[in-house]
């Protein structure tokens, strides 16, 4: 599937590079990606474990060495990283100044996708129906500015770094005690907030996959979210096996096709590439509402894109192949 067959088989001796750790918040997630890539590479490339530290400290082979004497050793880079400088463009940029072929997204898509607010306005741009929302930056906060925006938004509230993934530092809350210590919260791991309004409903989470052929691209069967303990979906949930996820998801063919165009109308709008999940929430009168888009989904076992792929008959290592070859051949 994905246009695989209608590109010859080229990678024998093939050099990947999987990076996998960083200085993020999400470095032991990242950890967990990387390490099931590794584990799940067809056996015709020649895998290599390319540590990042938490101090952003290359390794190579269990040695700390410079980015650009261990890019020299890869032909690819599988990126396997999440979160600040492996998500937010920062390592694509460096990719990029060396000349090395990697997956996932480039640099200046992969940091506007990162960016909630910035994407946000994209997405609104594009007639992406997203939830109503409000930005405040580190420098703005003072105690008039929070209640400010408290009492003129409706509750509750969902409160979220701006740039962070893995919904670290997420609050939902509509208590203004609680509003204002989740600003703080949500400050630790980015230097702007976002505010937006809670939609009650079912969630999903859609993937969309290029295809190697023509560069289209094509959206996975979407997952239904359901948190046990009537939860919301935060980092434990999503990689403590705290959910329930159905796959296909059990809604009306017309809820999961619109699903699907939001999702590749999403990827588009901001220049992705290779792969990307979509999270939404269909809220109780049935309108979908795009929350926000995850450039290099989580690779774990417990994670979702691999979970969709499965419900396709597409084997994990198949998905991996699939991606080095979209890099390999620039698409």
């Amino acid at each position: 599937m994905f246009g695989l067959e209608q590109r010859p088989k080229k990678n024998h001796g093939v050099r990947v590079g999987v990076l996998r750790g960083g200085p993020s918040g999400e470095y032991e997630v990242s950890l967990q990606t990387g390490a099931s890539v590794l584990e799940h590479l067809p056996t015709n490339y020649h895998s290599y474990d390319v540590f990042i530290d938490k101090d952003g400290k290359w390794h190579w082979q269990g040695m700390e060495a410079p980015p650009h004497k261990i890019l020299k050793h890869v032909d690819v880079v599988f990126n396997a990283l999440h979160g600040e400088y492996g998500e937010d463009g920062k390592v694509q940029k460096l990719l990029e100044n060396f000349k090395i072929p990697y997956t996932g997204s480039n640099s200046l898509s992969s940091a506007l996708a990162m960016n909630k607010v910035l994407s946000r306005k994209i997405f609104e741009k594009e007639g992406i129906n997203i939830p109503a929302g409000k930005s405040l930056r580190k420098e703005d906060v003072n105690y008039l500015k929070i209640f400010e925006i408290f009492n003129t938004m409706k509750k509750p509230l969902v409160l979220k770094p701006a740039n962070a993934g893995s919904s670290l530092g997420v609050t939902i809350t509509d208590s203004f005690e609680k509003f204002s210590e989740a600003i703080e919260n949500a400050l630790k791991y980015s230097p702007t907030v976002l505010i937006e309004e809670f939609i009650g409903g079912r969630e999903a989470t859609c993937g969309v996959i290029q295809k190697v052929s023509d560069g289209s691209f094509l959206a996975l069967p979407p997952i239904e979210i359901r948190v046990k303990n009537s939860g919301f979906f935060d980092y434990s949930a999503k990689y403590n096996g705290e959910t329930e996820e159905i796959c296909p998801a059990d809604f009306p063919e017309s809820v999961s096709e619109k699903i699907k165009d939001i999702s590749i109308k999403a990827h588009n709008a901001l220049g992705l590439r290779h792969y990307s999940r979509a999270d939404m929430i269909i809220g109780e009168g049935g309108e979908i509402y795009l929350l926000e888009i995850n450039t290099l989904p989580g690779l774990t076992p417990e994670s979702l894109l691999p979970k969709a792929l499965k419900a396709c008959d597409c084997s994990f290592p198949e998905f991996l192949d699939h991606l080095i070859k979209l890099a390999l051949h620039k698409r």
